[in-house]
């Protein structure tokens, strides 16, 4: 039997999440800019019609947004993450099976139902998502995830399939006169460099891909792509996750707001990324037994002096506890910190992670100390869970924040804060 797996997807989700809430966006050319409202990160339909990249930094088209009175906001993240949870249990209600692969997206296992029009199954989908919470949506369907985040970007670049594209439903030779016309590099996990390799060897469409000889793939390539072949003709090799896998490394970084100069802003920021760090690997129930710390002036200001550098220091003993953590952290800071520089950007990167009950126990270690501090970092979790982040935080974070990334922009959060509230007024 032919499996059914679905791929839904938030069409420009940051910029639907900001129309959600404000309704006079709709129709305008909008983008959505990165930390210190640097570069484009999210576009409108209307902005992508302009042939304007992703990435594009904002001083580059600020001439252009005059023109065409394109509007740009900060990047809202708080407000995506809640908006992204919302979306994401109400895709849940359509299958038993669900694998949350992004903020903006997941898949879903149709196999159960077999009987239903799977088409319009879809636009169920997008009915009740938009009507449930603002958010415009596109659904693929295919025998396996490749054919499904296809069928998904057919979906969303050919108006006629009206937001859902089933390629199990299509007959074959439709299919292939389909595939023939995408280019490769849209296929999932062919980026651009094996993109030109496959298209130097005369793969230049996703049909040409799709009959290539398997062991010939593995040679040139990986038994990545071998198996990315597989799944074009239909063979899922790639089960649905319904939990995510726990990541292999953790990093926390962020531009400053204004250049930084001092060791004690500098030492505020990098408790800060910790910080936000270790909440996430608590929450993925893992441990780091090393921390990275660097920091480095801005490279595109050449005329500035130039100074960049990191180091990795091993924890005396795996942790998760943000004390512990932060300790390391600051050590390593103050021993590559050197005055007299413009600090640009500072970060951390937690390595060596393992599931937090896995560990090897000295005949030293204070188990009950240990026990005290998983204690306290789950309560800590909690009540910043339950109040709103920073509500309780370490003084090492500092109160005034200068080096704090700039968002100039930035709309309220509506969902999340009950001082920002969206109001909506009757005439």
């Amino acid at each position: 039997m032919t499996h059914a797996i679905a791929l839904v997807d938030g069409n420009n989700f940051y910029v639907s999440c900001q129309r959600v809430f404000d309704p006079k966006l709709e129709g305008r050319p909008v983008v959505v800019l990165s930390n210190n409202d640097g570069c484009v990160v999210a576009r409108s339909q209307e902005v992508k019609d302009l042939g304007i990249k992703m990435g594009t930094p904002w001083f580059q088209i600020e001439r252009l947004a005059r023109q065409h009175g394109i509007l740009a906001l900060s990047s809202n993240y708080t407000l995506y993450a809640d908006m992204s949870h919302r979306m994401m249990s109400i895709l849940g209600e359509f299958s038993p099976n669900q694998e949350i692969y992004s903020i903006d997206e997941c898949f879903l296992d149709f196999d159960g139902l077999a009987r239903r029009d799977l088409t319009e199954y879809g636009q169920r989908i997008r009915q009740i998502t938009r009507q449930s919470i603002g958010i415009p949506v596109c659904v693929g369907l295919g025998a396996s995830k490749t054919l499904a985040k296809l069928a998904n970007h057919v979906a969303k670049k050919r108006p006629a399939f009206e937001g859902v594209c089933d390629f199990n439903a299509m007959a074959p030779q439709a299919l292939d006169a389909l595939l023939n016309d995408i280019a490769v590099g849209e296929v999932w996990g062919v980026g651009g460099r094996i993109a030109q390799r496959l298209r130097a060897l005369g793969i230049q469409s996703v049909q040409d891909l799709k009959q290539a000889r398997p062991k010939i793939i593995r040679q040139q390539f990986s038994v990545v792509l071998e198996r990315t072949v597989a799944e074009l003709n239909g063979v899922s090799c790639l089960a649905l996750e319904a939990i995510a896998p726990a990541k292999k490394q953790i990093m926390s970084s962020r531009s400053f707001g204004v250049p930084v100069t001092s060791l004690d802003e500098l030492t505020q920021a990098v408790v800060a990324y910790t910080t936000r760090a270790c909440e996430k690997l608590r929450s993925q129930n893992s441990i780091a037994g090393s921390i990275q710390v660097y920091l480095r002036t801005n490279p595109f200001k050449e005329t500035d002096p130039q100074y960049s550098r990191g180091i990795t220091l091993s924890l005396p003993a795996p942790s998760s506890d943000t004390r512990a953590l932060v300790r390391s952290a600051i050590a390593g800071l103050q021993r590559i910190y050197r005055p007299g520089f413009a600090y640009q950007k500072a970060g951390i990167l937690l390595d060596d992670l393992r599931p937090a009950g896995i560990r090897q126990i000295s005949l030293f270690d204070d188990l009950d100390g240990e026990e005290r501090s998983q204690r306290l970092m789950t309560t800590l979790d909690h009540i910043n869970r339950k109040m709103g982040r920073d509500t309780l935080r370490l003084l090492g974070e500092g109160l005034e924040k200068r080096w704090k990334t700039r968002a100039c922009r930035l709309t309220p959060c509506y969902t999340t804060r009950l001082a920002e509230l969206a109001i909506a007024r009757a005439i």
